[in-house]
């Protein structure tokens, strides 16, 4: 019979091509695996945007850029404000779902707050001593901006203390170098985040390429030898731009900025916004309804954001995708095509 004149080399054949049927290649393994792979993916991006459309996300919305400047029990100026007044602001923030960023986090992109919250940017101009004194234990103040920020903070769990300070040679009324540096190091080991207010906070509009490179670039190199920082922002003094906006950002090796912030009268768009301007960035000045601040100071806008919604900055609750409703799409920035998630 022919079974009985097989070979060895035949016998081993049969049998390999026996168990053959029973296993797939390494290639359709692999391919089964990408398979899966990009199934999984897909089914978490879904899940994701089916998360985004219930809390309503739209990281593409306004985000507000509040100005402050003094935090003093006698106002001199409308720039001013008291304790109270301060601790009342903030106060409103957390009851309506605001969380703090930087100015950094903010121009950067790197925007990361629990879904359904709202970014909001506190800034603080001209290096005030009201907005932080250390005592003799290296401990802010009472009453200064940032004691009473903290204090705000640790009696609303997730309302973050964090805030960018803008420095002039001024320096939170400091002279002496050892405790200008122990100002800025404390704020940089707090988590704060500072900036450039340039060193004489000069207007710059009009003047030469020199003259702006020497105000910002001075006050940069100085804060750099002081605490190691290279501020990533500038606001610039009376919100006034220089005859050449990119001066404010870039000034040989001295500095490199990502934002330059104004003294505007309106919330700012998303650094994920074709709207974005990294060279014009609004704020708005803290301030109730009164004269032109009917319209255009804190109290209207954070009024005119709560009744519409869909205006502002909602976010995702994931620092990894940039989410929105779906009509929306026509203004995302490209840059951020890969992160996006519409819904």
């Amino acid at each position: 019979m022919r079974l009985r004149i097989l070979s060895g080399l035949g016998l081993l054949a049969a049998a390999a091509s026996l168990t053959g049927c029973d296993s797939q290649p390494s290639t359709v393994k692999m391919a089964d695996t990408k398979v899966d792979a990009a199934a999984k993916l897909k089914a978490a991006k879904v899940a994701k945007a089916q998360f985004a459309a219930k809390v309503k996300a739209n990281e593409l919305g306004q985000i507000p850029v509040l100005m402050f400047h003094r935090v003093i029990d006698k106002p001199g100026t409308t720039d001013d404000r008291t304790p109270q007044q301060f601790r009342a602001d903030l106060e409103r923030l957390v009851k309506e779902g605001y969380v703090p960023i930087t100015a950094t986090e903010m121009v950067t992109g790197k925007i990361d707050i629990p879904a359904g919250k709202h970014p909001v940017v506190l800034t603080f101009d001209d290096s005030s001593p009201s907005q932080l004194t250390l005592n003799e234990a290296g401990v802010p103040a009472p009453n200064t901006a940032v004691a009473i920020l903290k204090d705000v903070a640790a009696k609303n769990p997730g309302f973050r203390p964090k805030a960018t300070f803008y420095v002039t040679r001024d320096m939170f009324g400091k002279s002496a170098r050892e405790e200008q540096a122990q100002v800025l190091l404390w704020l940089k080991d707090n988590g704060f985040d500072i900036g450039n207010h340039t060193r004489d906070h000069l207007n710059l509009r009009g003047r030469s390429h020199k003259e702006v490179e020497e105000q910002i670039g001075s006050i940069a190199k100085e804060i750099h030898s002081l605490s190691n920082i290279n501020p990533t922002t500038i606001a610039l003094p009376y919100g006034n731009q220089p005859s050449k906006r990119e001066w404010a950002l870039r000034g040989g090796k001295a500095y490199n900025h990502q934002g330059a912030f104004l003294a505007g009268y309106t919330p700012a768009a998303s650094p994920f916004s074709k709207a974005f301007d990294p060279v014009g960035i609004p704020r708005i000045k803290v301030m109730e309804k009164k004269g032109d601040c009917k319209q255009f100071c804190s109290e209207a806008w954070l009024d005119w954001l709560k009744s519409n919604p869909d205006m502002r900055y909602t976010s995702d609750g994931d620092g990894s995708t940039v989410a929105y409703p779906k009509f929306k799409t026509p203004y995302l920035r490209k840059t951020f095509t890969q992160w996006s998630l519409p819904y």
